[in-house]
C-alpha cells in the first residue's frame, strides 16, 4: 500500500512539474528587415538556437525575416507595446521615440566603427540604453552597420564646397536634411526604394549609405564615385521589449544576454566580410573610391546642426560631450 501510494504521489508530482514547466515556457517572436543571408538575418536566426539552447527550451523564439510582419516603425512599436518580443533595428528610426538614442544620428558624432563600439559598451551606451528602455525597448546587444558616405555621378568629394548645390537624397530625418544644407547641398527625403530610378534620371545627383547597400541595390551603377566621408555611424541593436525582459529570472536574463551577445560577435564578423566584398565588388565594376583626408571642415560646418539639436535637447549635452570627449 505504502508502494503504490508512493508511487502514485510521485507521478503526481512529475505530472505537476511538466505542467509547471510547460506553464512557463515561453515562445517569443522576433522581426527583421534584412534578407535571408544577410549578416544580421544569419546572427538573428543564431540568437533564436541560442536562446533555446541556454535556457533548456523554456525560451523558445521565432523569427521572420524580411519584414513581412510589418515596416521598420511599425515592428519598434510592436515590441515597445509587447506585441512581438524582439527586433533587429536601425536606432535611426528609433530616435523619434527615444532623444538618447537619437544622439547617433549626429553627423560626425563617431571617429569610426571602433569608436562607435567604445562608446556604446561604455557609459555612453548605458545612457542611450536607459533611455530606451524607459520607451519599452531594451538592447540586448549591439549590431554592425558600417558607416554612411556619399556617392554620385559627378565628381569625387573631398570638401564641404564639392557637396554645394549637388541634391542629395537623405533619409527622412531633420538632422540628416541639415547635414546637407549645412554643406550646401540640397537635401532631398525620399524612401530608399526610389533612390535608383531618383539617381538614374538626374532626379538627385547623389546619396549616402554603407558599401553593402551601395553595391546590392545597384546605386554603385548609377552613381560610380563613393568617398569616404563616413559621417553616418548609427549601429543597429538587437531589442526586446522591456516588461518580456525583466519579467524574467535573474538565471534567464543572463541566458538571454549571453545569447544576444554571441549574436552579436558572430554579426561583427559577417558584417566585415561582407564590407569588404561588397567594396571589391563595386571597385571591380569600376567604381571610383576616395578617402577625405581632412574631414575637420566637415565637422566644423555641423555646429548649427549641434546647436539646434542640443537647443530642442538641453538634457543631451552631457551624452554628446561624453561621446566627443570619448578617445
Amino acid at each position: 500500500m505504502y508502494q503504490k501510494l508512493t508511487a502514485s504521489l510521485f507521478g503526481v508530482a512529475t505530472a505537476v512539474t511538466v505542467l509547471s514547466s510547460a506553464a512557463m515556457a515561453e515562445n517569443w517572436r522576433g522581426w527583421n528587415i534584412h534578407v535571408d543571408g544577410y549578416p544580421n538575418t544569419v546572427a538573428m536566426d543564431k540568437f533564436a538556437e541560442l536562446l533555446a539552447e541556454k535556457t533548456g527550451g523554456e525560451i523558445t523564439l521565432q523569427m521572420f525575416h524580411g519584414g513581412t510582419l510589418g515596416s521598420q516603425p511599425d515592428a519598434i512599436e510592436q515590441v515597445r507595446l509587447g506585441g512581438l518580443e524582439v527586433g533587429n533595428f536601425n536606432l535611426g528610426p528609433i530616435g523619434p521615440i527615444a532623444p538618447e538614442a537619437n544622439v547617433v544620428s549626429l553627423p560626425f558624432i563617431f571617429k569610426d566603427v571602433p569608436h562607435m563600439f567604445r562608446v556604446l559598451n561604455g557609459e555612453g551606451g548605458e545612457m542611450i540604453s536607459a533611455g530606451m528602455e524607459a520607451k519599452g525597448l531594451i538592447p540586448l546587444a549591439w549590431y554592425d552597420a558600417g558607416a554612411r558616405s556619399f556617392y554620385n555621378g559627378g565628381k569625387p568629394i573631398n570638401t564641404p564646397a564639392d557637396v554645394a548645390g549637388m541634391k542629395v537624397r537623405v533619409m527622412n530625418n531633420d538632422l540628416y536634411s541639415g547635414m546637407i544644407a549645412e554643406l550646401g547641398g540640397n537635401p532631398s527625403p525620399m524612401a530608399f526604394a526610389e533612390v535608383y530610378q531618383a539617381l538614374k534620371t538626374g532626379v538627385v545627383d547623389g546619396a549616402e549609405n554603407n558599401w553593402p547597400s551601395y553595391e546590392s541595390t545597384g546605386h554603385f551603377e548609377v552613381a560610380g564615385y563613393y568617398s569616404l566621408s563616413q559621417h553616418l555611424i548609427i549601429p543597429e541593436c538587437l531589442c526586446i521589449n522591456a516588461d518580456s525582459y525583466n519579467g524574467l529570472s535573474d538565471e534567464m536574463k543572463a541566458a538571454v544576454k549571453e545569447a544576444a551577445m554571441e549574436s552579436a560577435e558572430l554579426q561583427h564578423s559577417l558584417w566585415a566580410e561582407r564590407e569588404e566584398a561588397s567594396r571589391a565588388k563595386v571597385e571591380s565594376g569600376g567604381v571610383v573610391t576616395n578617402e577625405i583626408a581632412d574631414k575637420a571642415p566637415f565637422q566644423a560646418a555641423m555646429g548649427p546642426v549641434y546647436e539646434g539639436y542640443l537647443s530642442s535637447n538641453p538634457d543631451l549635452r552631457p551624452l554628446v560631450e561624453l561621446i566627443q570627449a570619448t578617445d
